[in-house]
């Protein structure tokens, strides 16, 4: 296949980009600068100039503004909204214009705001607050690649683990000098899929005929409490300092309020139904494997049948 790729530099583009290209697949990466090789194509995600995806068969749309990256001033919230929704936009009908029947466009569990206790599958409603409103105008924008008649899905991701970057890229500094501890009042759960789950996921919604929200995380959620145990005990560090709730708001206004603090209890319905198939269910059995860097067991985790 020839599958073009938006944000392929970044942290999980680059671990996608690299997967597909290892299995022999083409992959286009599209980039905002001048090209620099036969495998680029410019973008301008504002939308000022079309997108060229020409001979593609299917486009994974990742790029945007990162999330916890700064502060969420009304500056950067707004760069945050527009990152997402003009370049989704533009990507839509770039696959219209040329023909490509399959779009994965990125998302977020933040859809759901905070679920509380409360199991959330992909049939929850749209929660309140500033990353609900965010992940809702982001699927909105992708509409003209649906009406087009392309198959669309949304990767609605959860906390993505792996060191070289996201969640573990912030914290581990912490955990590895012994001051990690648990967030807030601890309680609030956290949805978390492997980098390796991560990939092998958007590959099935690349290749399955599945469409709509799909979440992307393991399928046994953890209390931050319970995250901040399994992570001590695999670093061989103690978590021994709590860090209140307001000083976490003082520290990232914004992002710890909606991010951070909110419980996110986010189940993987629509990738079970699917066939998909975890490489890493369970956290305390995932970290360990992560920090080696070792491969899972089964190459080729996605598919059950």
């Amino acid at each position: 296949m020839k599958v073009a790729v938006t944000g392929a530099s970044g942290f999980i583009g680059s671990a996608l980009a690299g997967s597909l290209a290892g299995d022999g697949h083409e992959v286009v990466r599209m980039v905002r600068r001048e090209p620099s090789g036969p495998d680029e194509r410019r973008w301008d995600p504002s939308g000022a100039s079309s997108a060229d995806l020409s001979g593609v068969d299917a486009v994974v749309h990742l790029a945007g503004a990162g999330i916890g990256d700064r502060p969420w001033t009304p500056r950067y919230r707004r760069t945050l909204l527009l990152s997402r929704v003009q370049g989704t936009a533009t990507i839509a009908r770039a696959v219209a214009e040329a023909g490509v029947p399959v779009l994965v466009s990125g998302s977020a569990i933040g859809f759901y705001g905070d679920t509380g206790d409360r199991e959330a599958d992909e049939d929850s409603p749209n929660g309140t607050g500033f990353l609900a409103n965010l992940a809702r105008a982001w699927e909105d924008a992708a509409r003209p690649a649906a009406q087009a008649g392309a198959r669309v899905a949304f990767a609605r991701t959860g906390h993505v683990l792996d060191p070289g970057g996201g969640l573990l890229g912030k914290l581990l500094p912490l955990y590895r000098v012994g001051l990690g501890g648990r967030l807030g009042s601890g309680h609030q759960y956290w949805s978390w899929i492997s980098l390796a789950d991560e990939v092998a996921a958007l590959r099935f919604l690349i290749d399955e005929e599945v469409s709509g929200p799909v979440n992307l995380a393991a399928p046994n959620p953890v209390t931050n409490a319970e995250f901040t145990h399994a992570l001590g005990v695999a670093v061989h560090r103690p978590t021994p300092l709590p860090v209140p709730a307001f000083a976490l708001r003082m520290a990232l206004p914004g992002f710890a309020r909606e991010a951070i603090l909110p419980g996110q209890r986010v189940v993987p319905r629509r990738l079970a139904e699917a066939g998909f198939r975890f490489a890493d269910p369970e956290l305390g059995a995932a970290l360990p494997r992560i920090f080696k860097n070792t491969p899972p067991d089964d190459r080729r985790p996605y598919r059950d049948r």
